[in-house]
């Protein structure tokens, strides 16, 4: 199979993973990368090998470039998704999809306009800790699912990250950030949301940078940093779900799913390993579960893979644009139901993703 020409924007902070991971993958070469800073695409470039750094009208304009990987931060995924889309190019954005709904139902029709391919990260969920955990599901290890915990909670990321403005705007929050991570996990083992029911907060009215680069400087914080709801699922499972960049420490699980026949622990759904494991009756003790599937280490860039395999074979990409949007509705339904004071039914819905196989080799996604 002829590997797929990729155009890679926005080359910061996630931009490195993106480039290593290139090599790693037989279904796409990144051709040329951009950036909104021409000297960072410039050293980029020289850094990775990439063939060419180019402003962003460059590589939405070369006809050999087929698909467009997008990593700006997430107020741009949604201009320049569609200014991809539009010139007739596919495109897997880092998540968010988009920052708004109205975003996200363009870029999804303009991409089936257009007759290109359109997909979101996370793609942790295809990783060899989740996909053990589909793959114990789907063999009734826990029964049916009959409830659900998600956990992620921190104290933000002003502390390291060296331009951290942007997790606390509209498109930011530990929701918008991390949220997608949990609500990927959780659908693609679950099946899709149907009802939300949340409330929001801002604990603090500013944020103090402590990563070296600002040191001492002030960010206005203008979205929610503590998100606390319930999700019901069209299988009926109900899960609590904890989103916060407002706690300084915790012992709770990142993901947990009980069923009728025994219950499961679901590794960090922002990595691509861990350990699973299951409890079941007979010993009512948690057991560990050796991975059944490959890529157990980081490897962002899995999904655009597999959106190139899907150009190339014409079948579904598993990171698609209707799991994304899902997701993105899904977000944005616990500040509406804050808002609102009533729990919210979700319009859009998706399909679980087909599992990835087992006996891959490295480097590729389809057997």
């Amino acid at each position: 199979m002829e590997p797929v020409s990729v155009g890679l924007v926005g080359c910061g902070n996630i931009s490195a993973i993106y480039f290593r991971n290139g090599a790693l993958f037989n279904s796409f070469n990144i051709v040329a990368c951009a950036d909104i800073v021409p000297e960072r695409a410039a050293a980029s470039a020289a850094q990775y090998s990439i063939p060419r750094a180019c402003p962003v009208e460059d590589v939405l304009a070369d006809p050999g470039i087929e698909l467009v990987l997008n990593l700006t931060i997430p107020k741009a995924h949604a201009p320049v998704g569609i200014a991809a889309l539009g010139a007739g190019k596919s495109v897997y954005t880092e998540k968010p999809l988009a920052v708004t709904r109205d975003e996200g139902r363009r870029m999804v029709a303009l991409a089936r306009e257009k007759g290109v391919l359109l997909g979101a990260a996370p793609d942790t969920f295809l990783g060899a800790g989740l996909q053990t955990c589909r793959k114990l599901i789907d063999d009734g290890w826990i029964g049916e699912p009959v409830s659900a915990t998600a956990f992620m909670q921190c104290h933000g990321h002003e502390h390291w990250h060296p331009d951290p403005d942007f997790y606390y705007q509209p498109g930011g929050g530990p929701m918008f950030d991390m949220g997608p991570y949990y609500l990927t996990a959780l659908i693609s083992l679950m099946g899709p949301i149907t009802r939300v029911a949340g409330l929001t907060r801002a604990a603090f009215p500013e944020r103090l940078i402590t990563s070296e680069a600002r040191f001492g400087e002030f960010i206005q914080v203008n979205t929610a940093t503590h998100i606390a709801g319930v999700l019901e699922f069209s299988g009926g499972a109900i899960a609590t779900m904890v989103m916060s960049f407002d706690v300084w420490g915790h012992h709770m699980p990142c993901i947990e799913i009980h069923g009728t026949e025994g219950s499961l622990s679901v590794p960090d759904p922002n990595g691509f390993g861990g350990v699973v494991q299951v409890c079941r009756p007979r010993t009512r003790e948690w057991e560990p579960v050796p991975l059944t599937h490959p890529y157990a280490e980081n490897a962002r860039g899995l999904g655009a893979a597999d959106m190139a395999c899907a150009l190339r074979t014409e079948r579904r990409h598993r990171a698609n644009d209707a799991l994304a949007y899902h997701v993105l509705d899904v977000m944005h339904a616990f500040a509406d139901s804050n808002n609102s004071g009533a729990s919210v039914r979700i319009e859009s819905t998706c399909e679980r993703p087909v599992p990835l196989p087992m006996n891959l080799r490295p480097g590729d996604i389809d057997a």
